[in-house]
């Protein structure tokens, strides 16, 4: 059984998770032109990506930023909680301009627009798989504040998203499936992660960001 498992691991894996399904199937043709021999999972939800993820074992991400389940960049964020040690790969037609350094202050190695031509997106994937981080502006002060976002546990990300989308502690509660307590607890600890001192100032960090709009 061990060694089953090591020879899968030997095999490259690569989550492709965009909910244009030709567009998917795009980025699955580029990921087996620079690695033939991948496994390669598909998902056109930010839920089945996170579903995918959670089962391990992925050692790059293509991902779409504007899917059903994402806002701003919670798509990239949340992945980033879930698999910090796998690089993402932002793969977009949101403005390059303003979203490539944003996905990176939220863990992605990189982002590349959907217009570009399939060679360079081939070279981007490569580049990804290898551990290079695609050059991006740098704002010192926002990616500060986005350190702060990047430590929050996947948890306290959905409770953040939850106060976001102006639901109760209750009702956030609810969708977690944990107590109204636990809620609280975890808006402490993100409010001290986040170095504010407030929920109001916590919302505002959030969608400084790109969290929401």
């Amino acid at each position: 059984m061990g060694r089953a498992n090591d020879a899968r691991r030997d095999v490259t894996r690569i989550l492709v998770a965009d909910d244009h399904p030709m567009f998917r199937a795009a980025m699955v043709v580029a990921a087996r032109r620079v690695r033939p021999d991948a496994e390669i999972v598909e998902a056109g939800t930010l839920a089945a990506a996170l579903d995918a993820g959670r089962g391990g074992g992925f050692d790059l991400v293509l991902l779409d930023l504007r899917m059903p389940g994402a806002e701003g960049y919670s798509g990239v964020a949340l992945l980033h909680a879930e698999l910090p040690g796998v690089p993402i790969l932002v793969v977009s037609s949101a403005e390059a301009a303003q979203s490539a350094a944003a996905v990176q202050r939220f863990g992605a190695v990189g982002f590349i627009g959907k217009d570009q031509d399939l060679a360079t997106i081939e070279a981007a994937i490569a580049a990804a798989l290898a551990g290079t981080r695609i050059a991006a502006p740098i704002d010192a002060d926002l990616d500060a504040v986005a350190g702060h976002v990047a430590a929050l546990t996947p948890t306290q990300l959905r409770v953040l998203l939850g106060v976001l989308a102006g639901r109760l502690n209750k009702q956030i509660a609810h969708d977690l499936g944990v107590s109204e307590a636990t809620v609280k607890a975890h808006m402490t600890a993100i409010m001290r992660k986040l170095d504010v001192q407030n929920r109001t100032q916590a919302v505002l960090a959030a969608r400084a960001l790109g969290l929401a709009h």
